[in-house]
């Protein structure tokens, strides 16, 4: 759905396309209107946008089930203001055949400007500033066993246990690209437990 919001005529921009899903920060919308926050409160109000966070705004979806907010990807793009991002749940963890089966709420989001955790929308997100990480395509099993190997620590799973598993399972994984994912993104820690998995593989 569009709703076109007009600007008052001294303005030079002559208005606006508010098109459900999109996100805006203030300062997108405050050459539309000369009083930008007296009409975003009106905007809220009338039910035009919602606010996401400070400063970020977005235009509901209308659903049968009420309204709902945009994709996850949109409030972190516009959130960032970078599209240089991977967003994934912990929880993907689980389907490497390990024995995990914890759920977690949180979606994690790897970039390279923001750390700290914050709520969009009323979704809760794991900022982490990293300097290396893959896209949401180059992610793969092997790429989850590493992320997931750095993380353990914080993890609420029976740590040992799932290090036996991964000792256990290690031959399930692609070789090449599990070395390939450990020397990019892999943390000093789980390097040495790689390097001491294969020592022992090849006794």
């Amino acid at each position: 759905m569009t709703q076109t919001v007009k600007s008052p005529q001294t303005q030079r921009k002559p208005g606006i396309h508010f098109r459900a899903g999109q996100v805006y920060r203030r300062k997108d919308l405050a050459g539309y209107f000369p009083s930008i926050d007296r009409d975003l409160g009106r905007f809220v109000q009338e039910g035009k946008l919602c606010k996401a966070a400070q400063g970020l705004y977005y235009v509901p979806t209308q659903t049968p089930f009420g309204q709902s907010p945009p994709p996850e990807s949109a409030l972190v793009a516009k959130f960032l203001e970078d599209d240089r991002f991977l967003l994934f749940n912990p929880s993907s963890y689980n389907s490497l055949g390990l024995g995990m089966t914890q759920l977690y709420n949180t979606t994690v989001v790897y970039n390279h400007k923001r750390h700290g955790k914050f709520k969009l929308a009323g979704m809760e997100f794991d900022f982490r500033e990293k300097p290396n990480f893959p896209t949401s395509k180059q992610v793969n099993r092997e790429f989850l066993l590493v992320d997931m190997l750095n993380n353990l620590d914080q993890l609420a799973e029976d740590h040992d246990k799932v290090l036996q598993q991964v000792a256990a399972k290690l031959p399930t994984f692609d070789t090449a690209r599990l070395q390939k994912a450990v020397k990019a993104y892999g943390s000093a820690r789980t390097r040495r437990l790689m390097s001491a998995w294969e020592a022992t593989a090849h006794d």
